[in-house]
């Protein structure tokens, strides 16, 4: 992670993110923590019935729990990246699952329509569009799990947030307001709200002993009370006192500007 010194100009809060690696922004390489897909799976209520897709699968963790602790009908875990899928594959080996695979492809490539459940965490808009296309043509019933928000246009079946279910034949979203409420379940959004969401998307992506927790779910409540209060969908036109606080701190501690992004 990043830190400015106070010395340092400013920078504004996108400029800042697109700072970072790239596969962090985009999820790409950043690991889920075993917790995490057991949280998914219980919530999907993952099963003996299922075939399920990783998309991105990483290290082939999810696969093999997915396989080892909800005896799924088979797995298959998907990635670009040679040296993860070796990791997997390796993973795999060892535990003896005849049921599963990995592929070493790119997902935009990829065939998965006998999938019954797909986990898909990309926040890359591009990836998201073109795969839009592929999941709607999946058969009925077929879950798409994403984390922190829906597919694009889509109100979303269930919400265990940063947990979302979308299920084909997807529902249409009248607008991001409509959407953005549904994934929240809430008329309005203050900053108690955008902090709980905040504070379970750190822990659900962050590993254990993670140190900057912190600062990400301040960023994070920054982020969702901002695209609330754009929208129309915040509890308050003011600008709650804690909001300016921590607008404050990555001002004066980590040289962050945020305020631009209120309109």
């Amino acid at each position: 992670m990043k830190i400015f010194g106070n010395n340092q100009p400013i920078i504004k809060l996108e400029d800042y993110l697109a700072s970072l690696p790239r596969g962090i922004i985009s999820g790409e390489d950043v690991q889920l923590p075993d917790h995490s897909f057991r949280e998914i799976f219980e919530f999907v209520n993952l099963g003996e019935n299922d075939i399920l897709y990783h998309l991105g699968c990483g290290n082939g963790k999810g696969i093999a729990i997915a396989l080892e602790e909800f005896g799924v009908k088979k797995a298959v875990g998907i990635d670009v990246d040679r040296k993860k899928i070796e990791e997997a594959r390796i993973l795999l080996r060892e535990k003896n699952f005849a049921n599963s695979q990995v592929l070493n492809e790119d997902i935009l490539y990829s065939h998965f329509n006998d999938a019954t459940v797909i986990l898909f965490w990309f926040t890359d808009t591009k990836i998201i569009e073109m795969m839009m296309e592929k999941f709607e043509k999946l058969e009925n019933g077929c879950k798409i799990i994403t984390i922190w928000g829906p597919l694009p246009g889509c109100l979303p079946e269930k919400v265990d947030f940063p947990y979302i279910i979308n299920q084909v034949p997807f529902k249409p979203a009248k607008d991001l307001q409509e959407q953005l409420l549904a994934v929240f379940g809430t008329k309005c959004i203050d900053f108690v709200n955008a902090w709980e969401y905040a504070e379970r998307y750190t822990k659900a992506i962050g590993a254990p002993d993670a140190g900057n927790d912190r600062f990400l779910t301040i960023i994070q409540s920054l982020v969702i009370w901002i695209n609330a209060k754009n929208l129309g969908v915040a509890c308050s036109d003011e600008i709650p006192p804690a909001i300016k606080n921590y607008m404050g701190i990555l001002r004066n501690f980590f040289n962050i500007e945020v305020e631009h992004l209120i309109k």
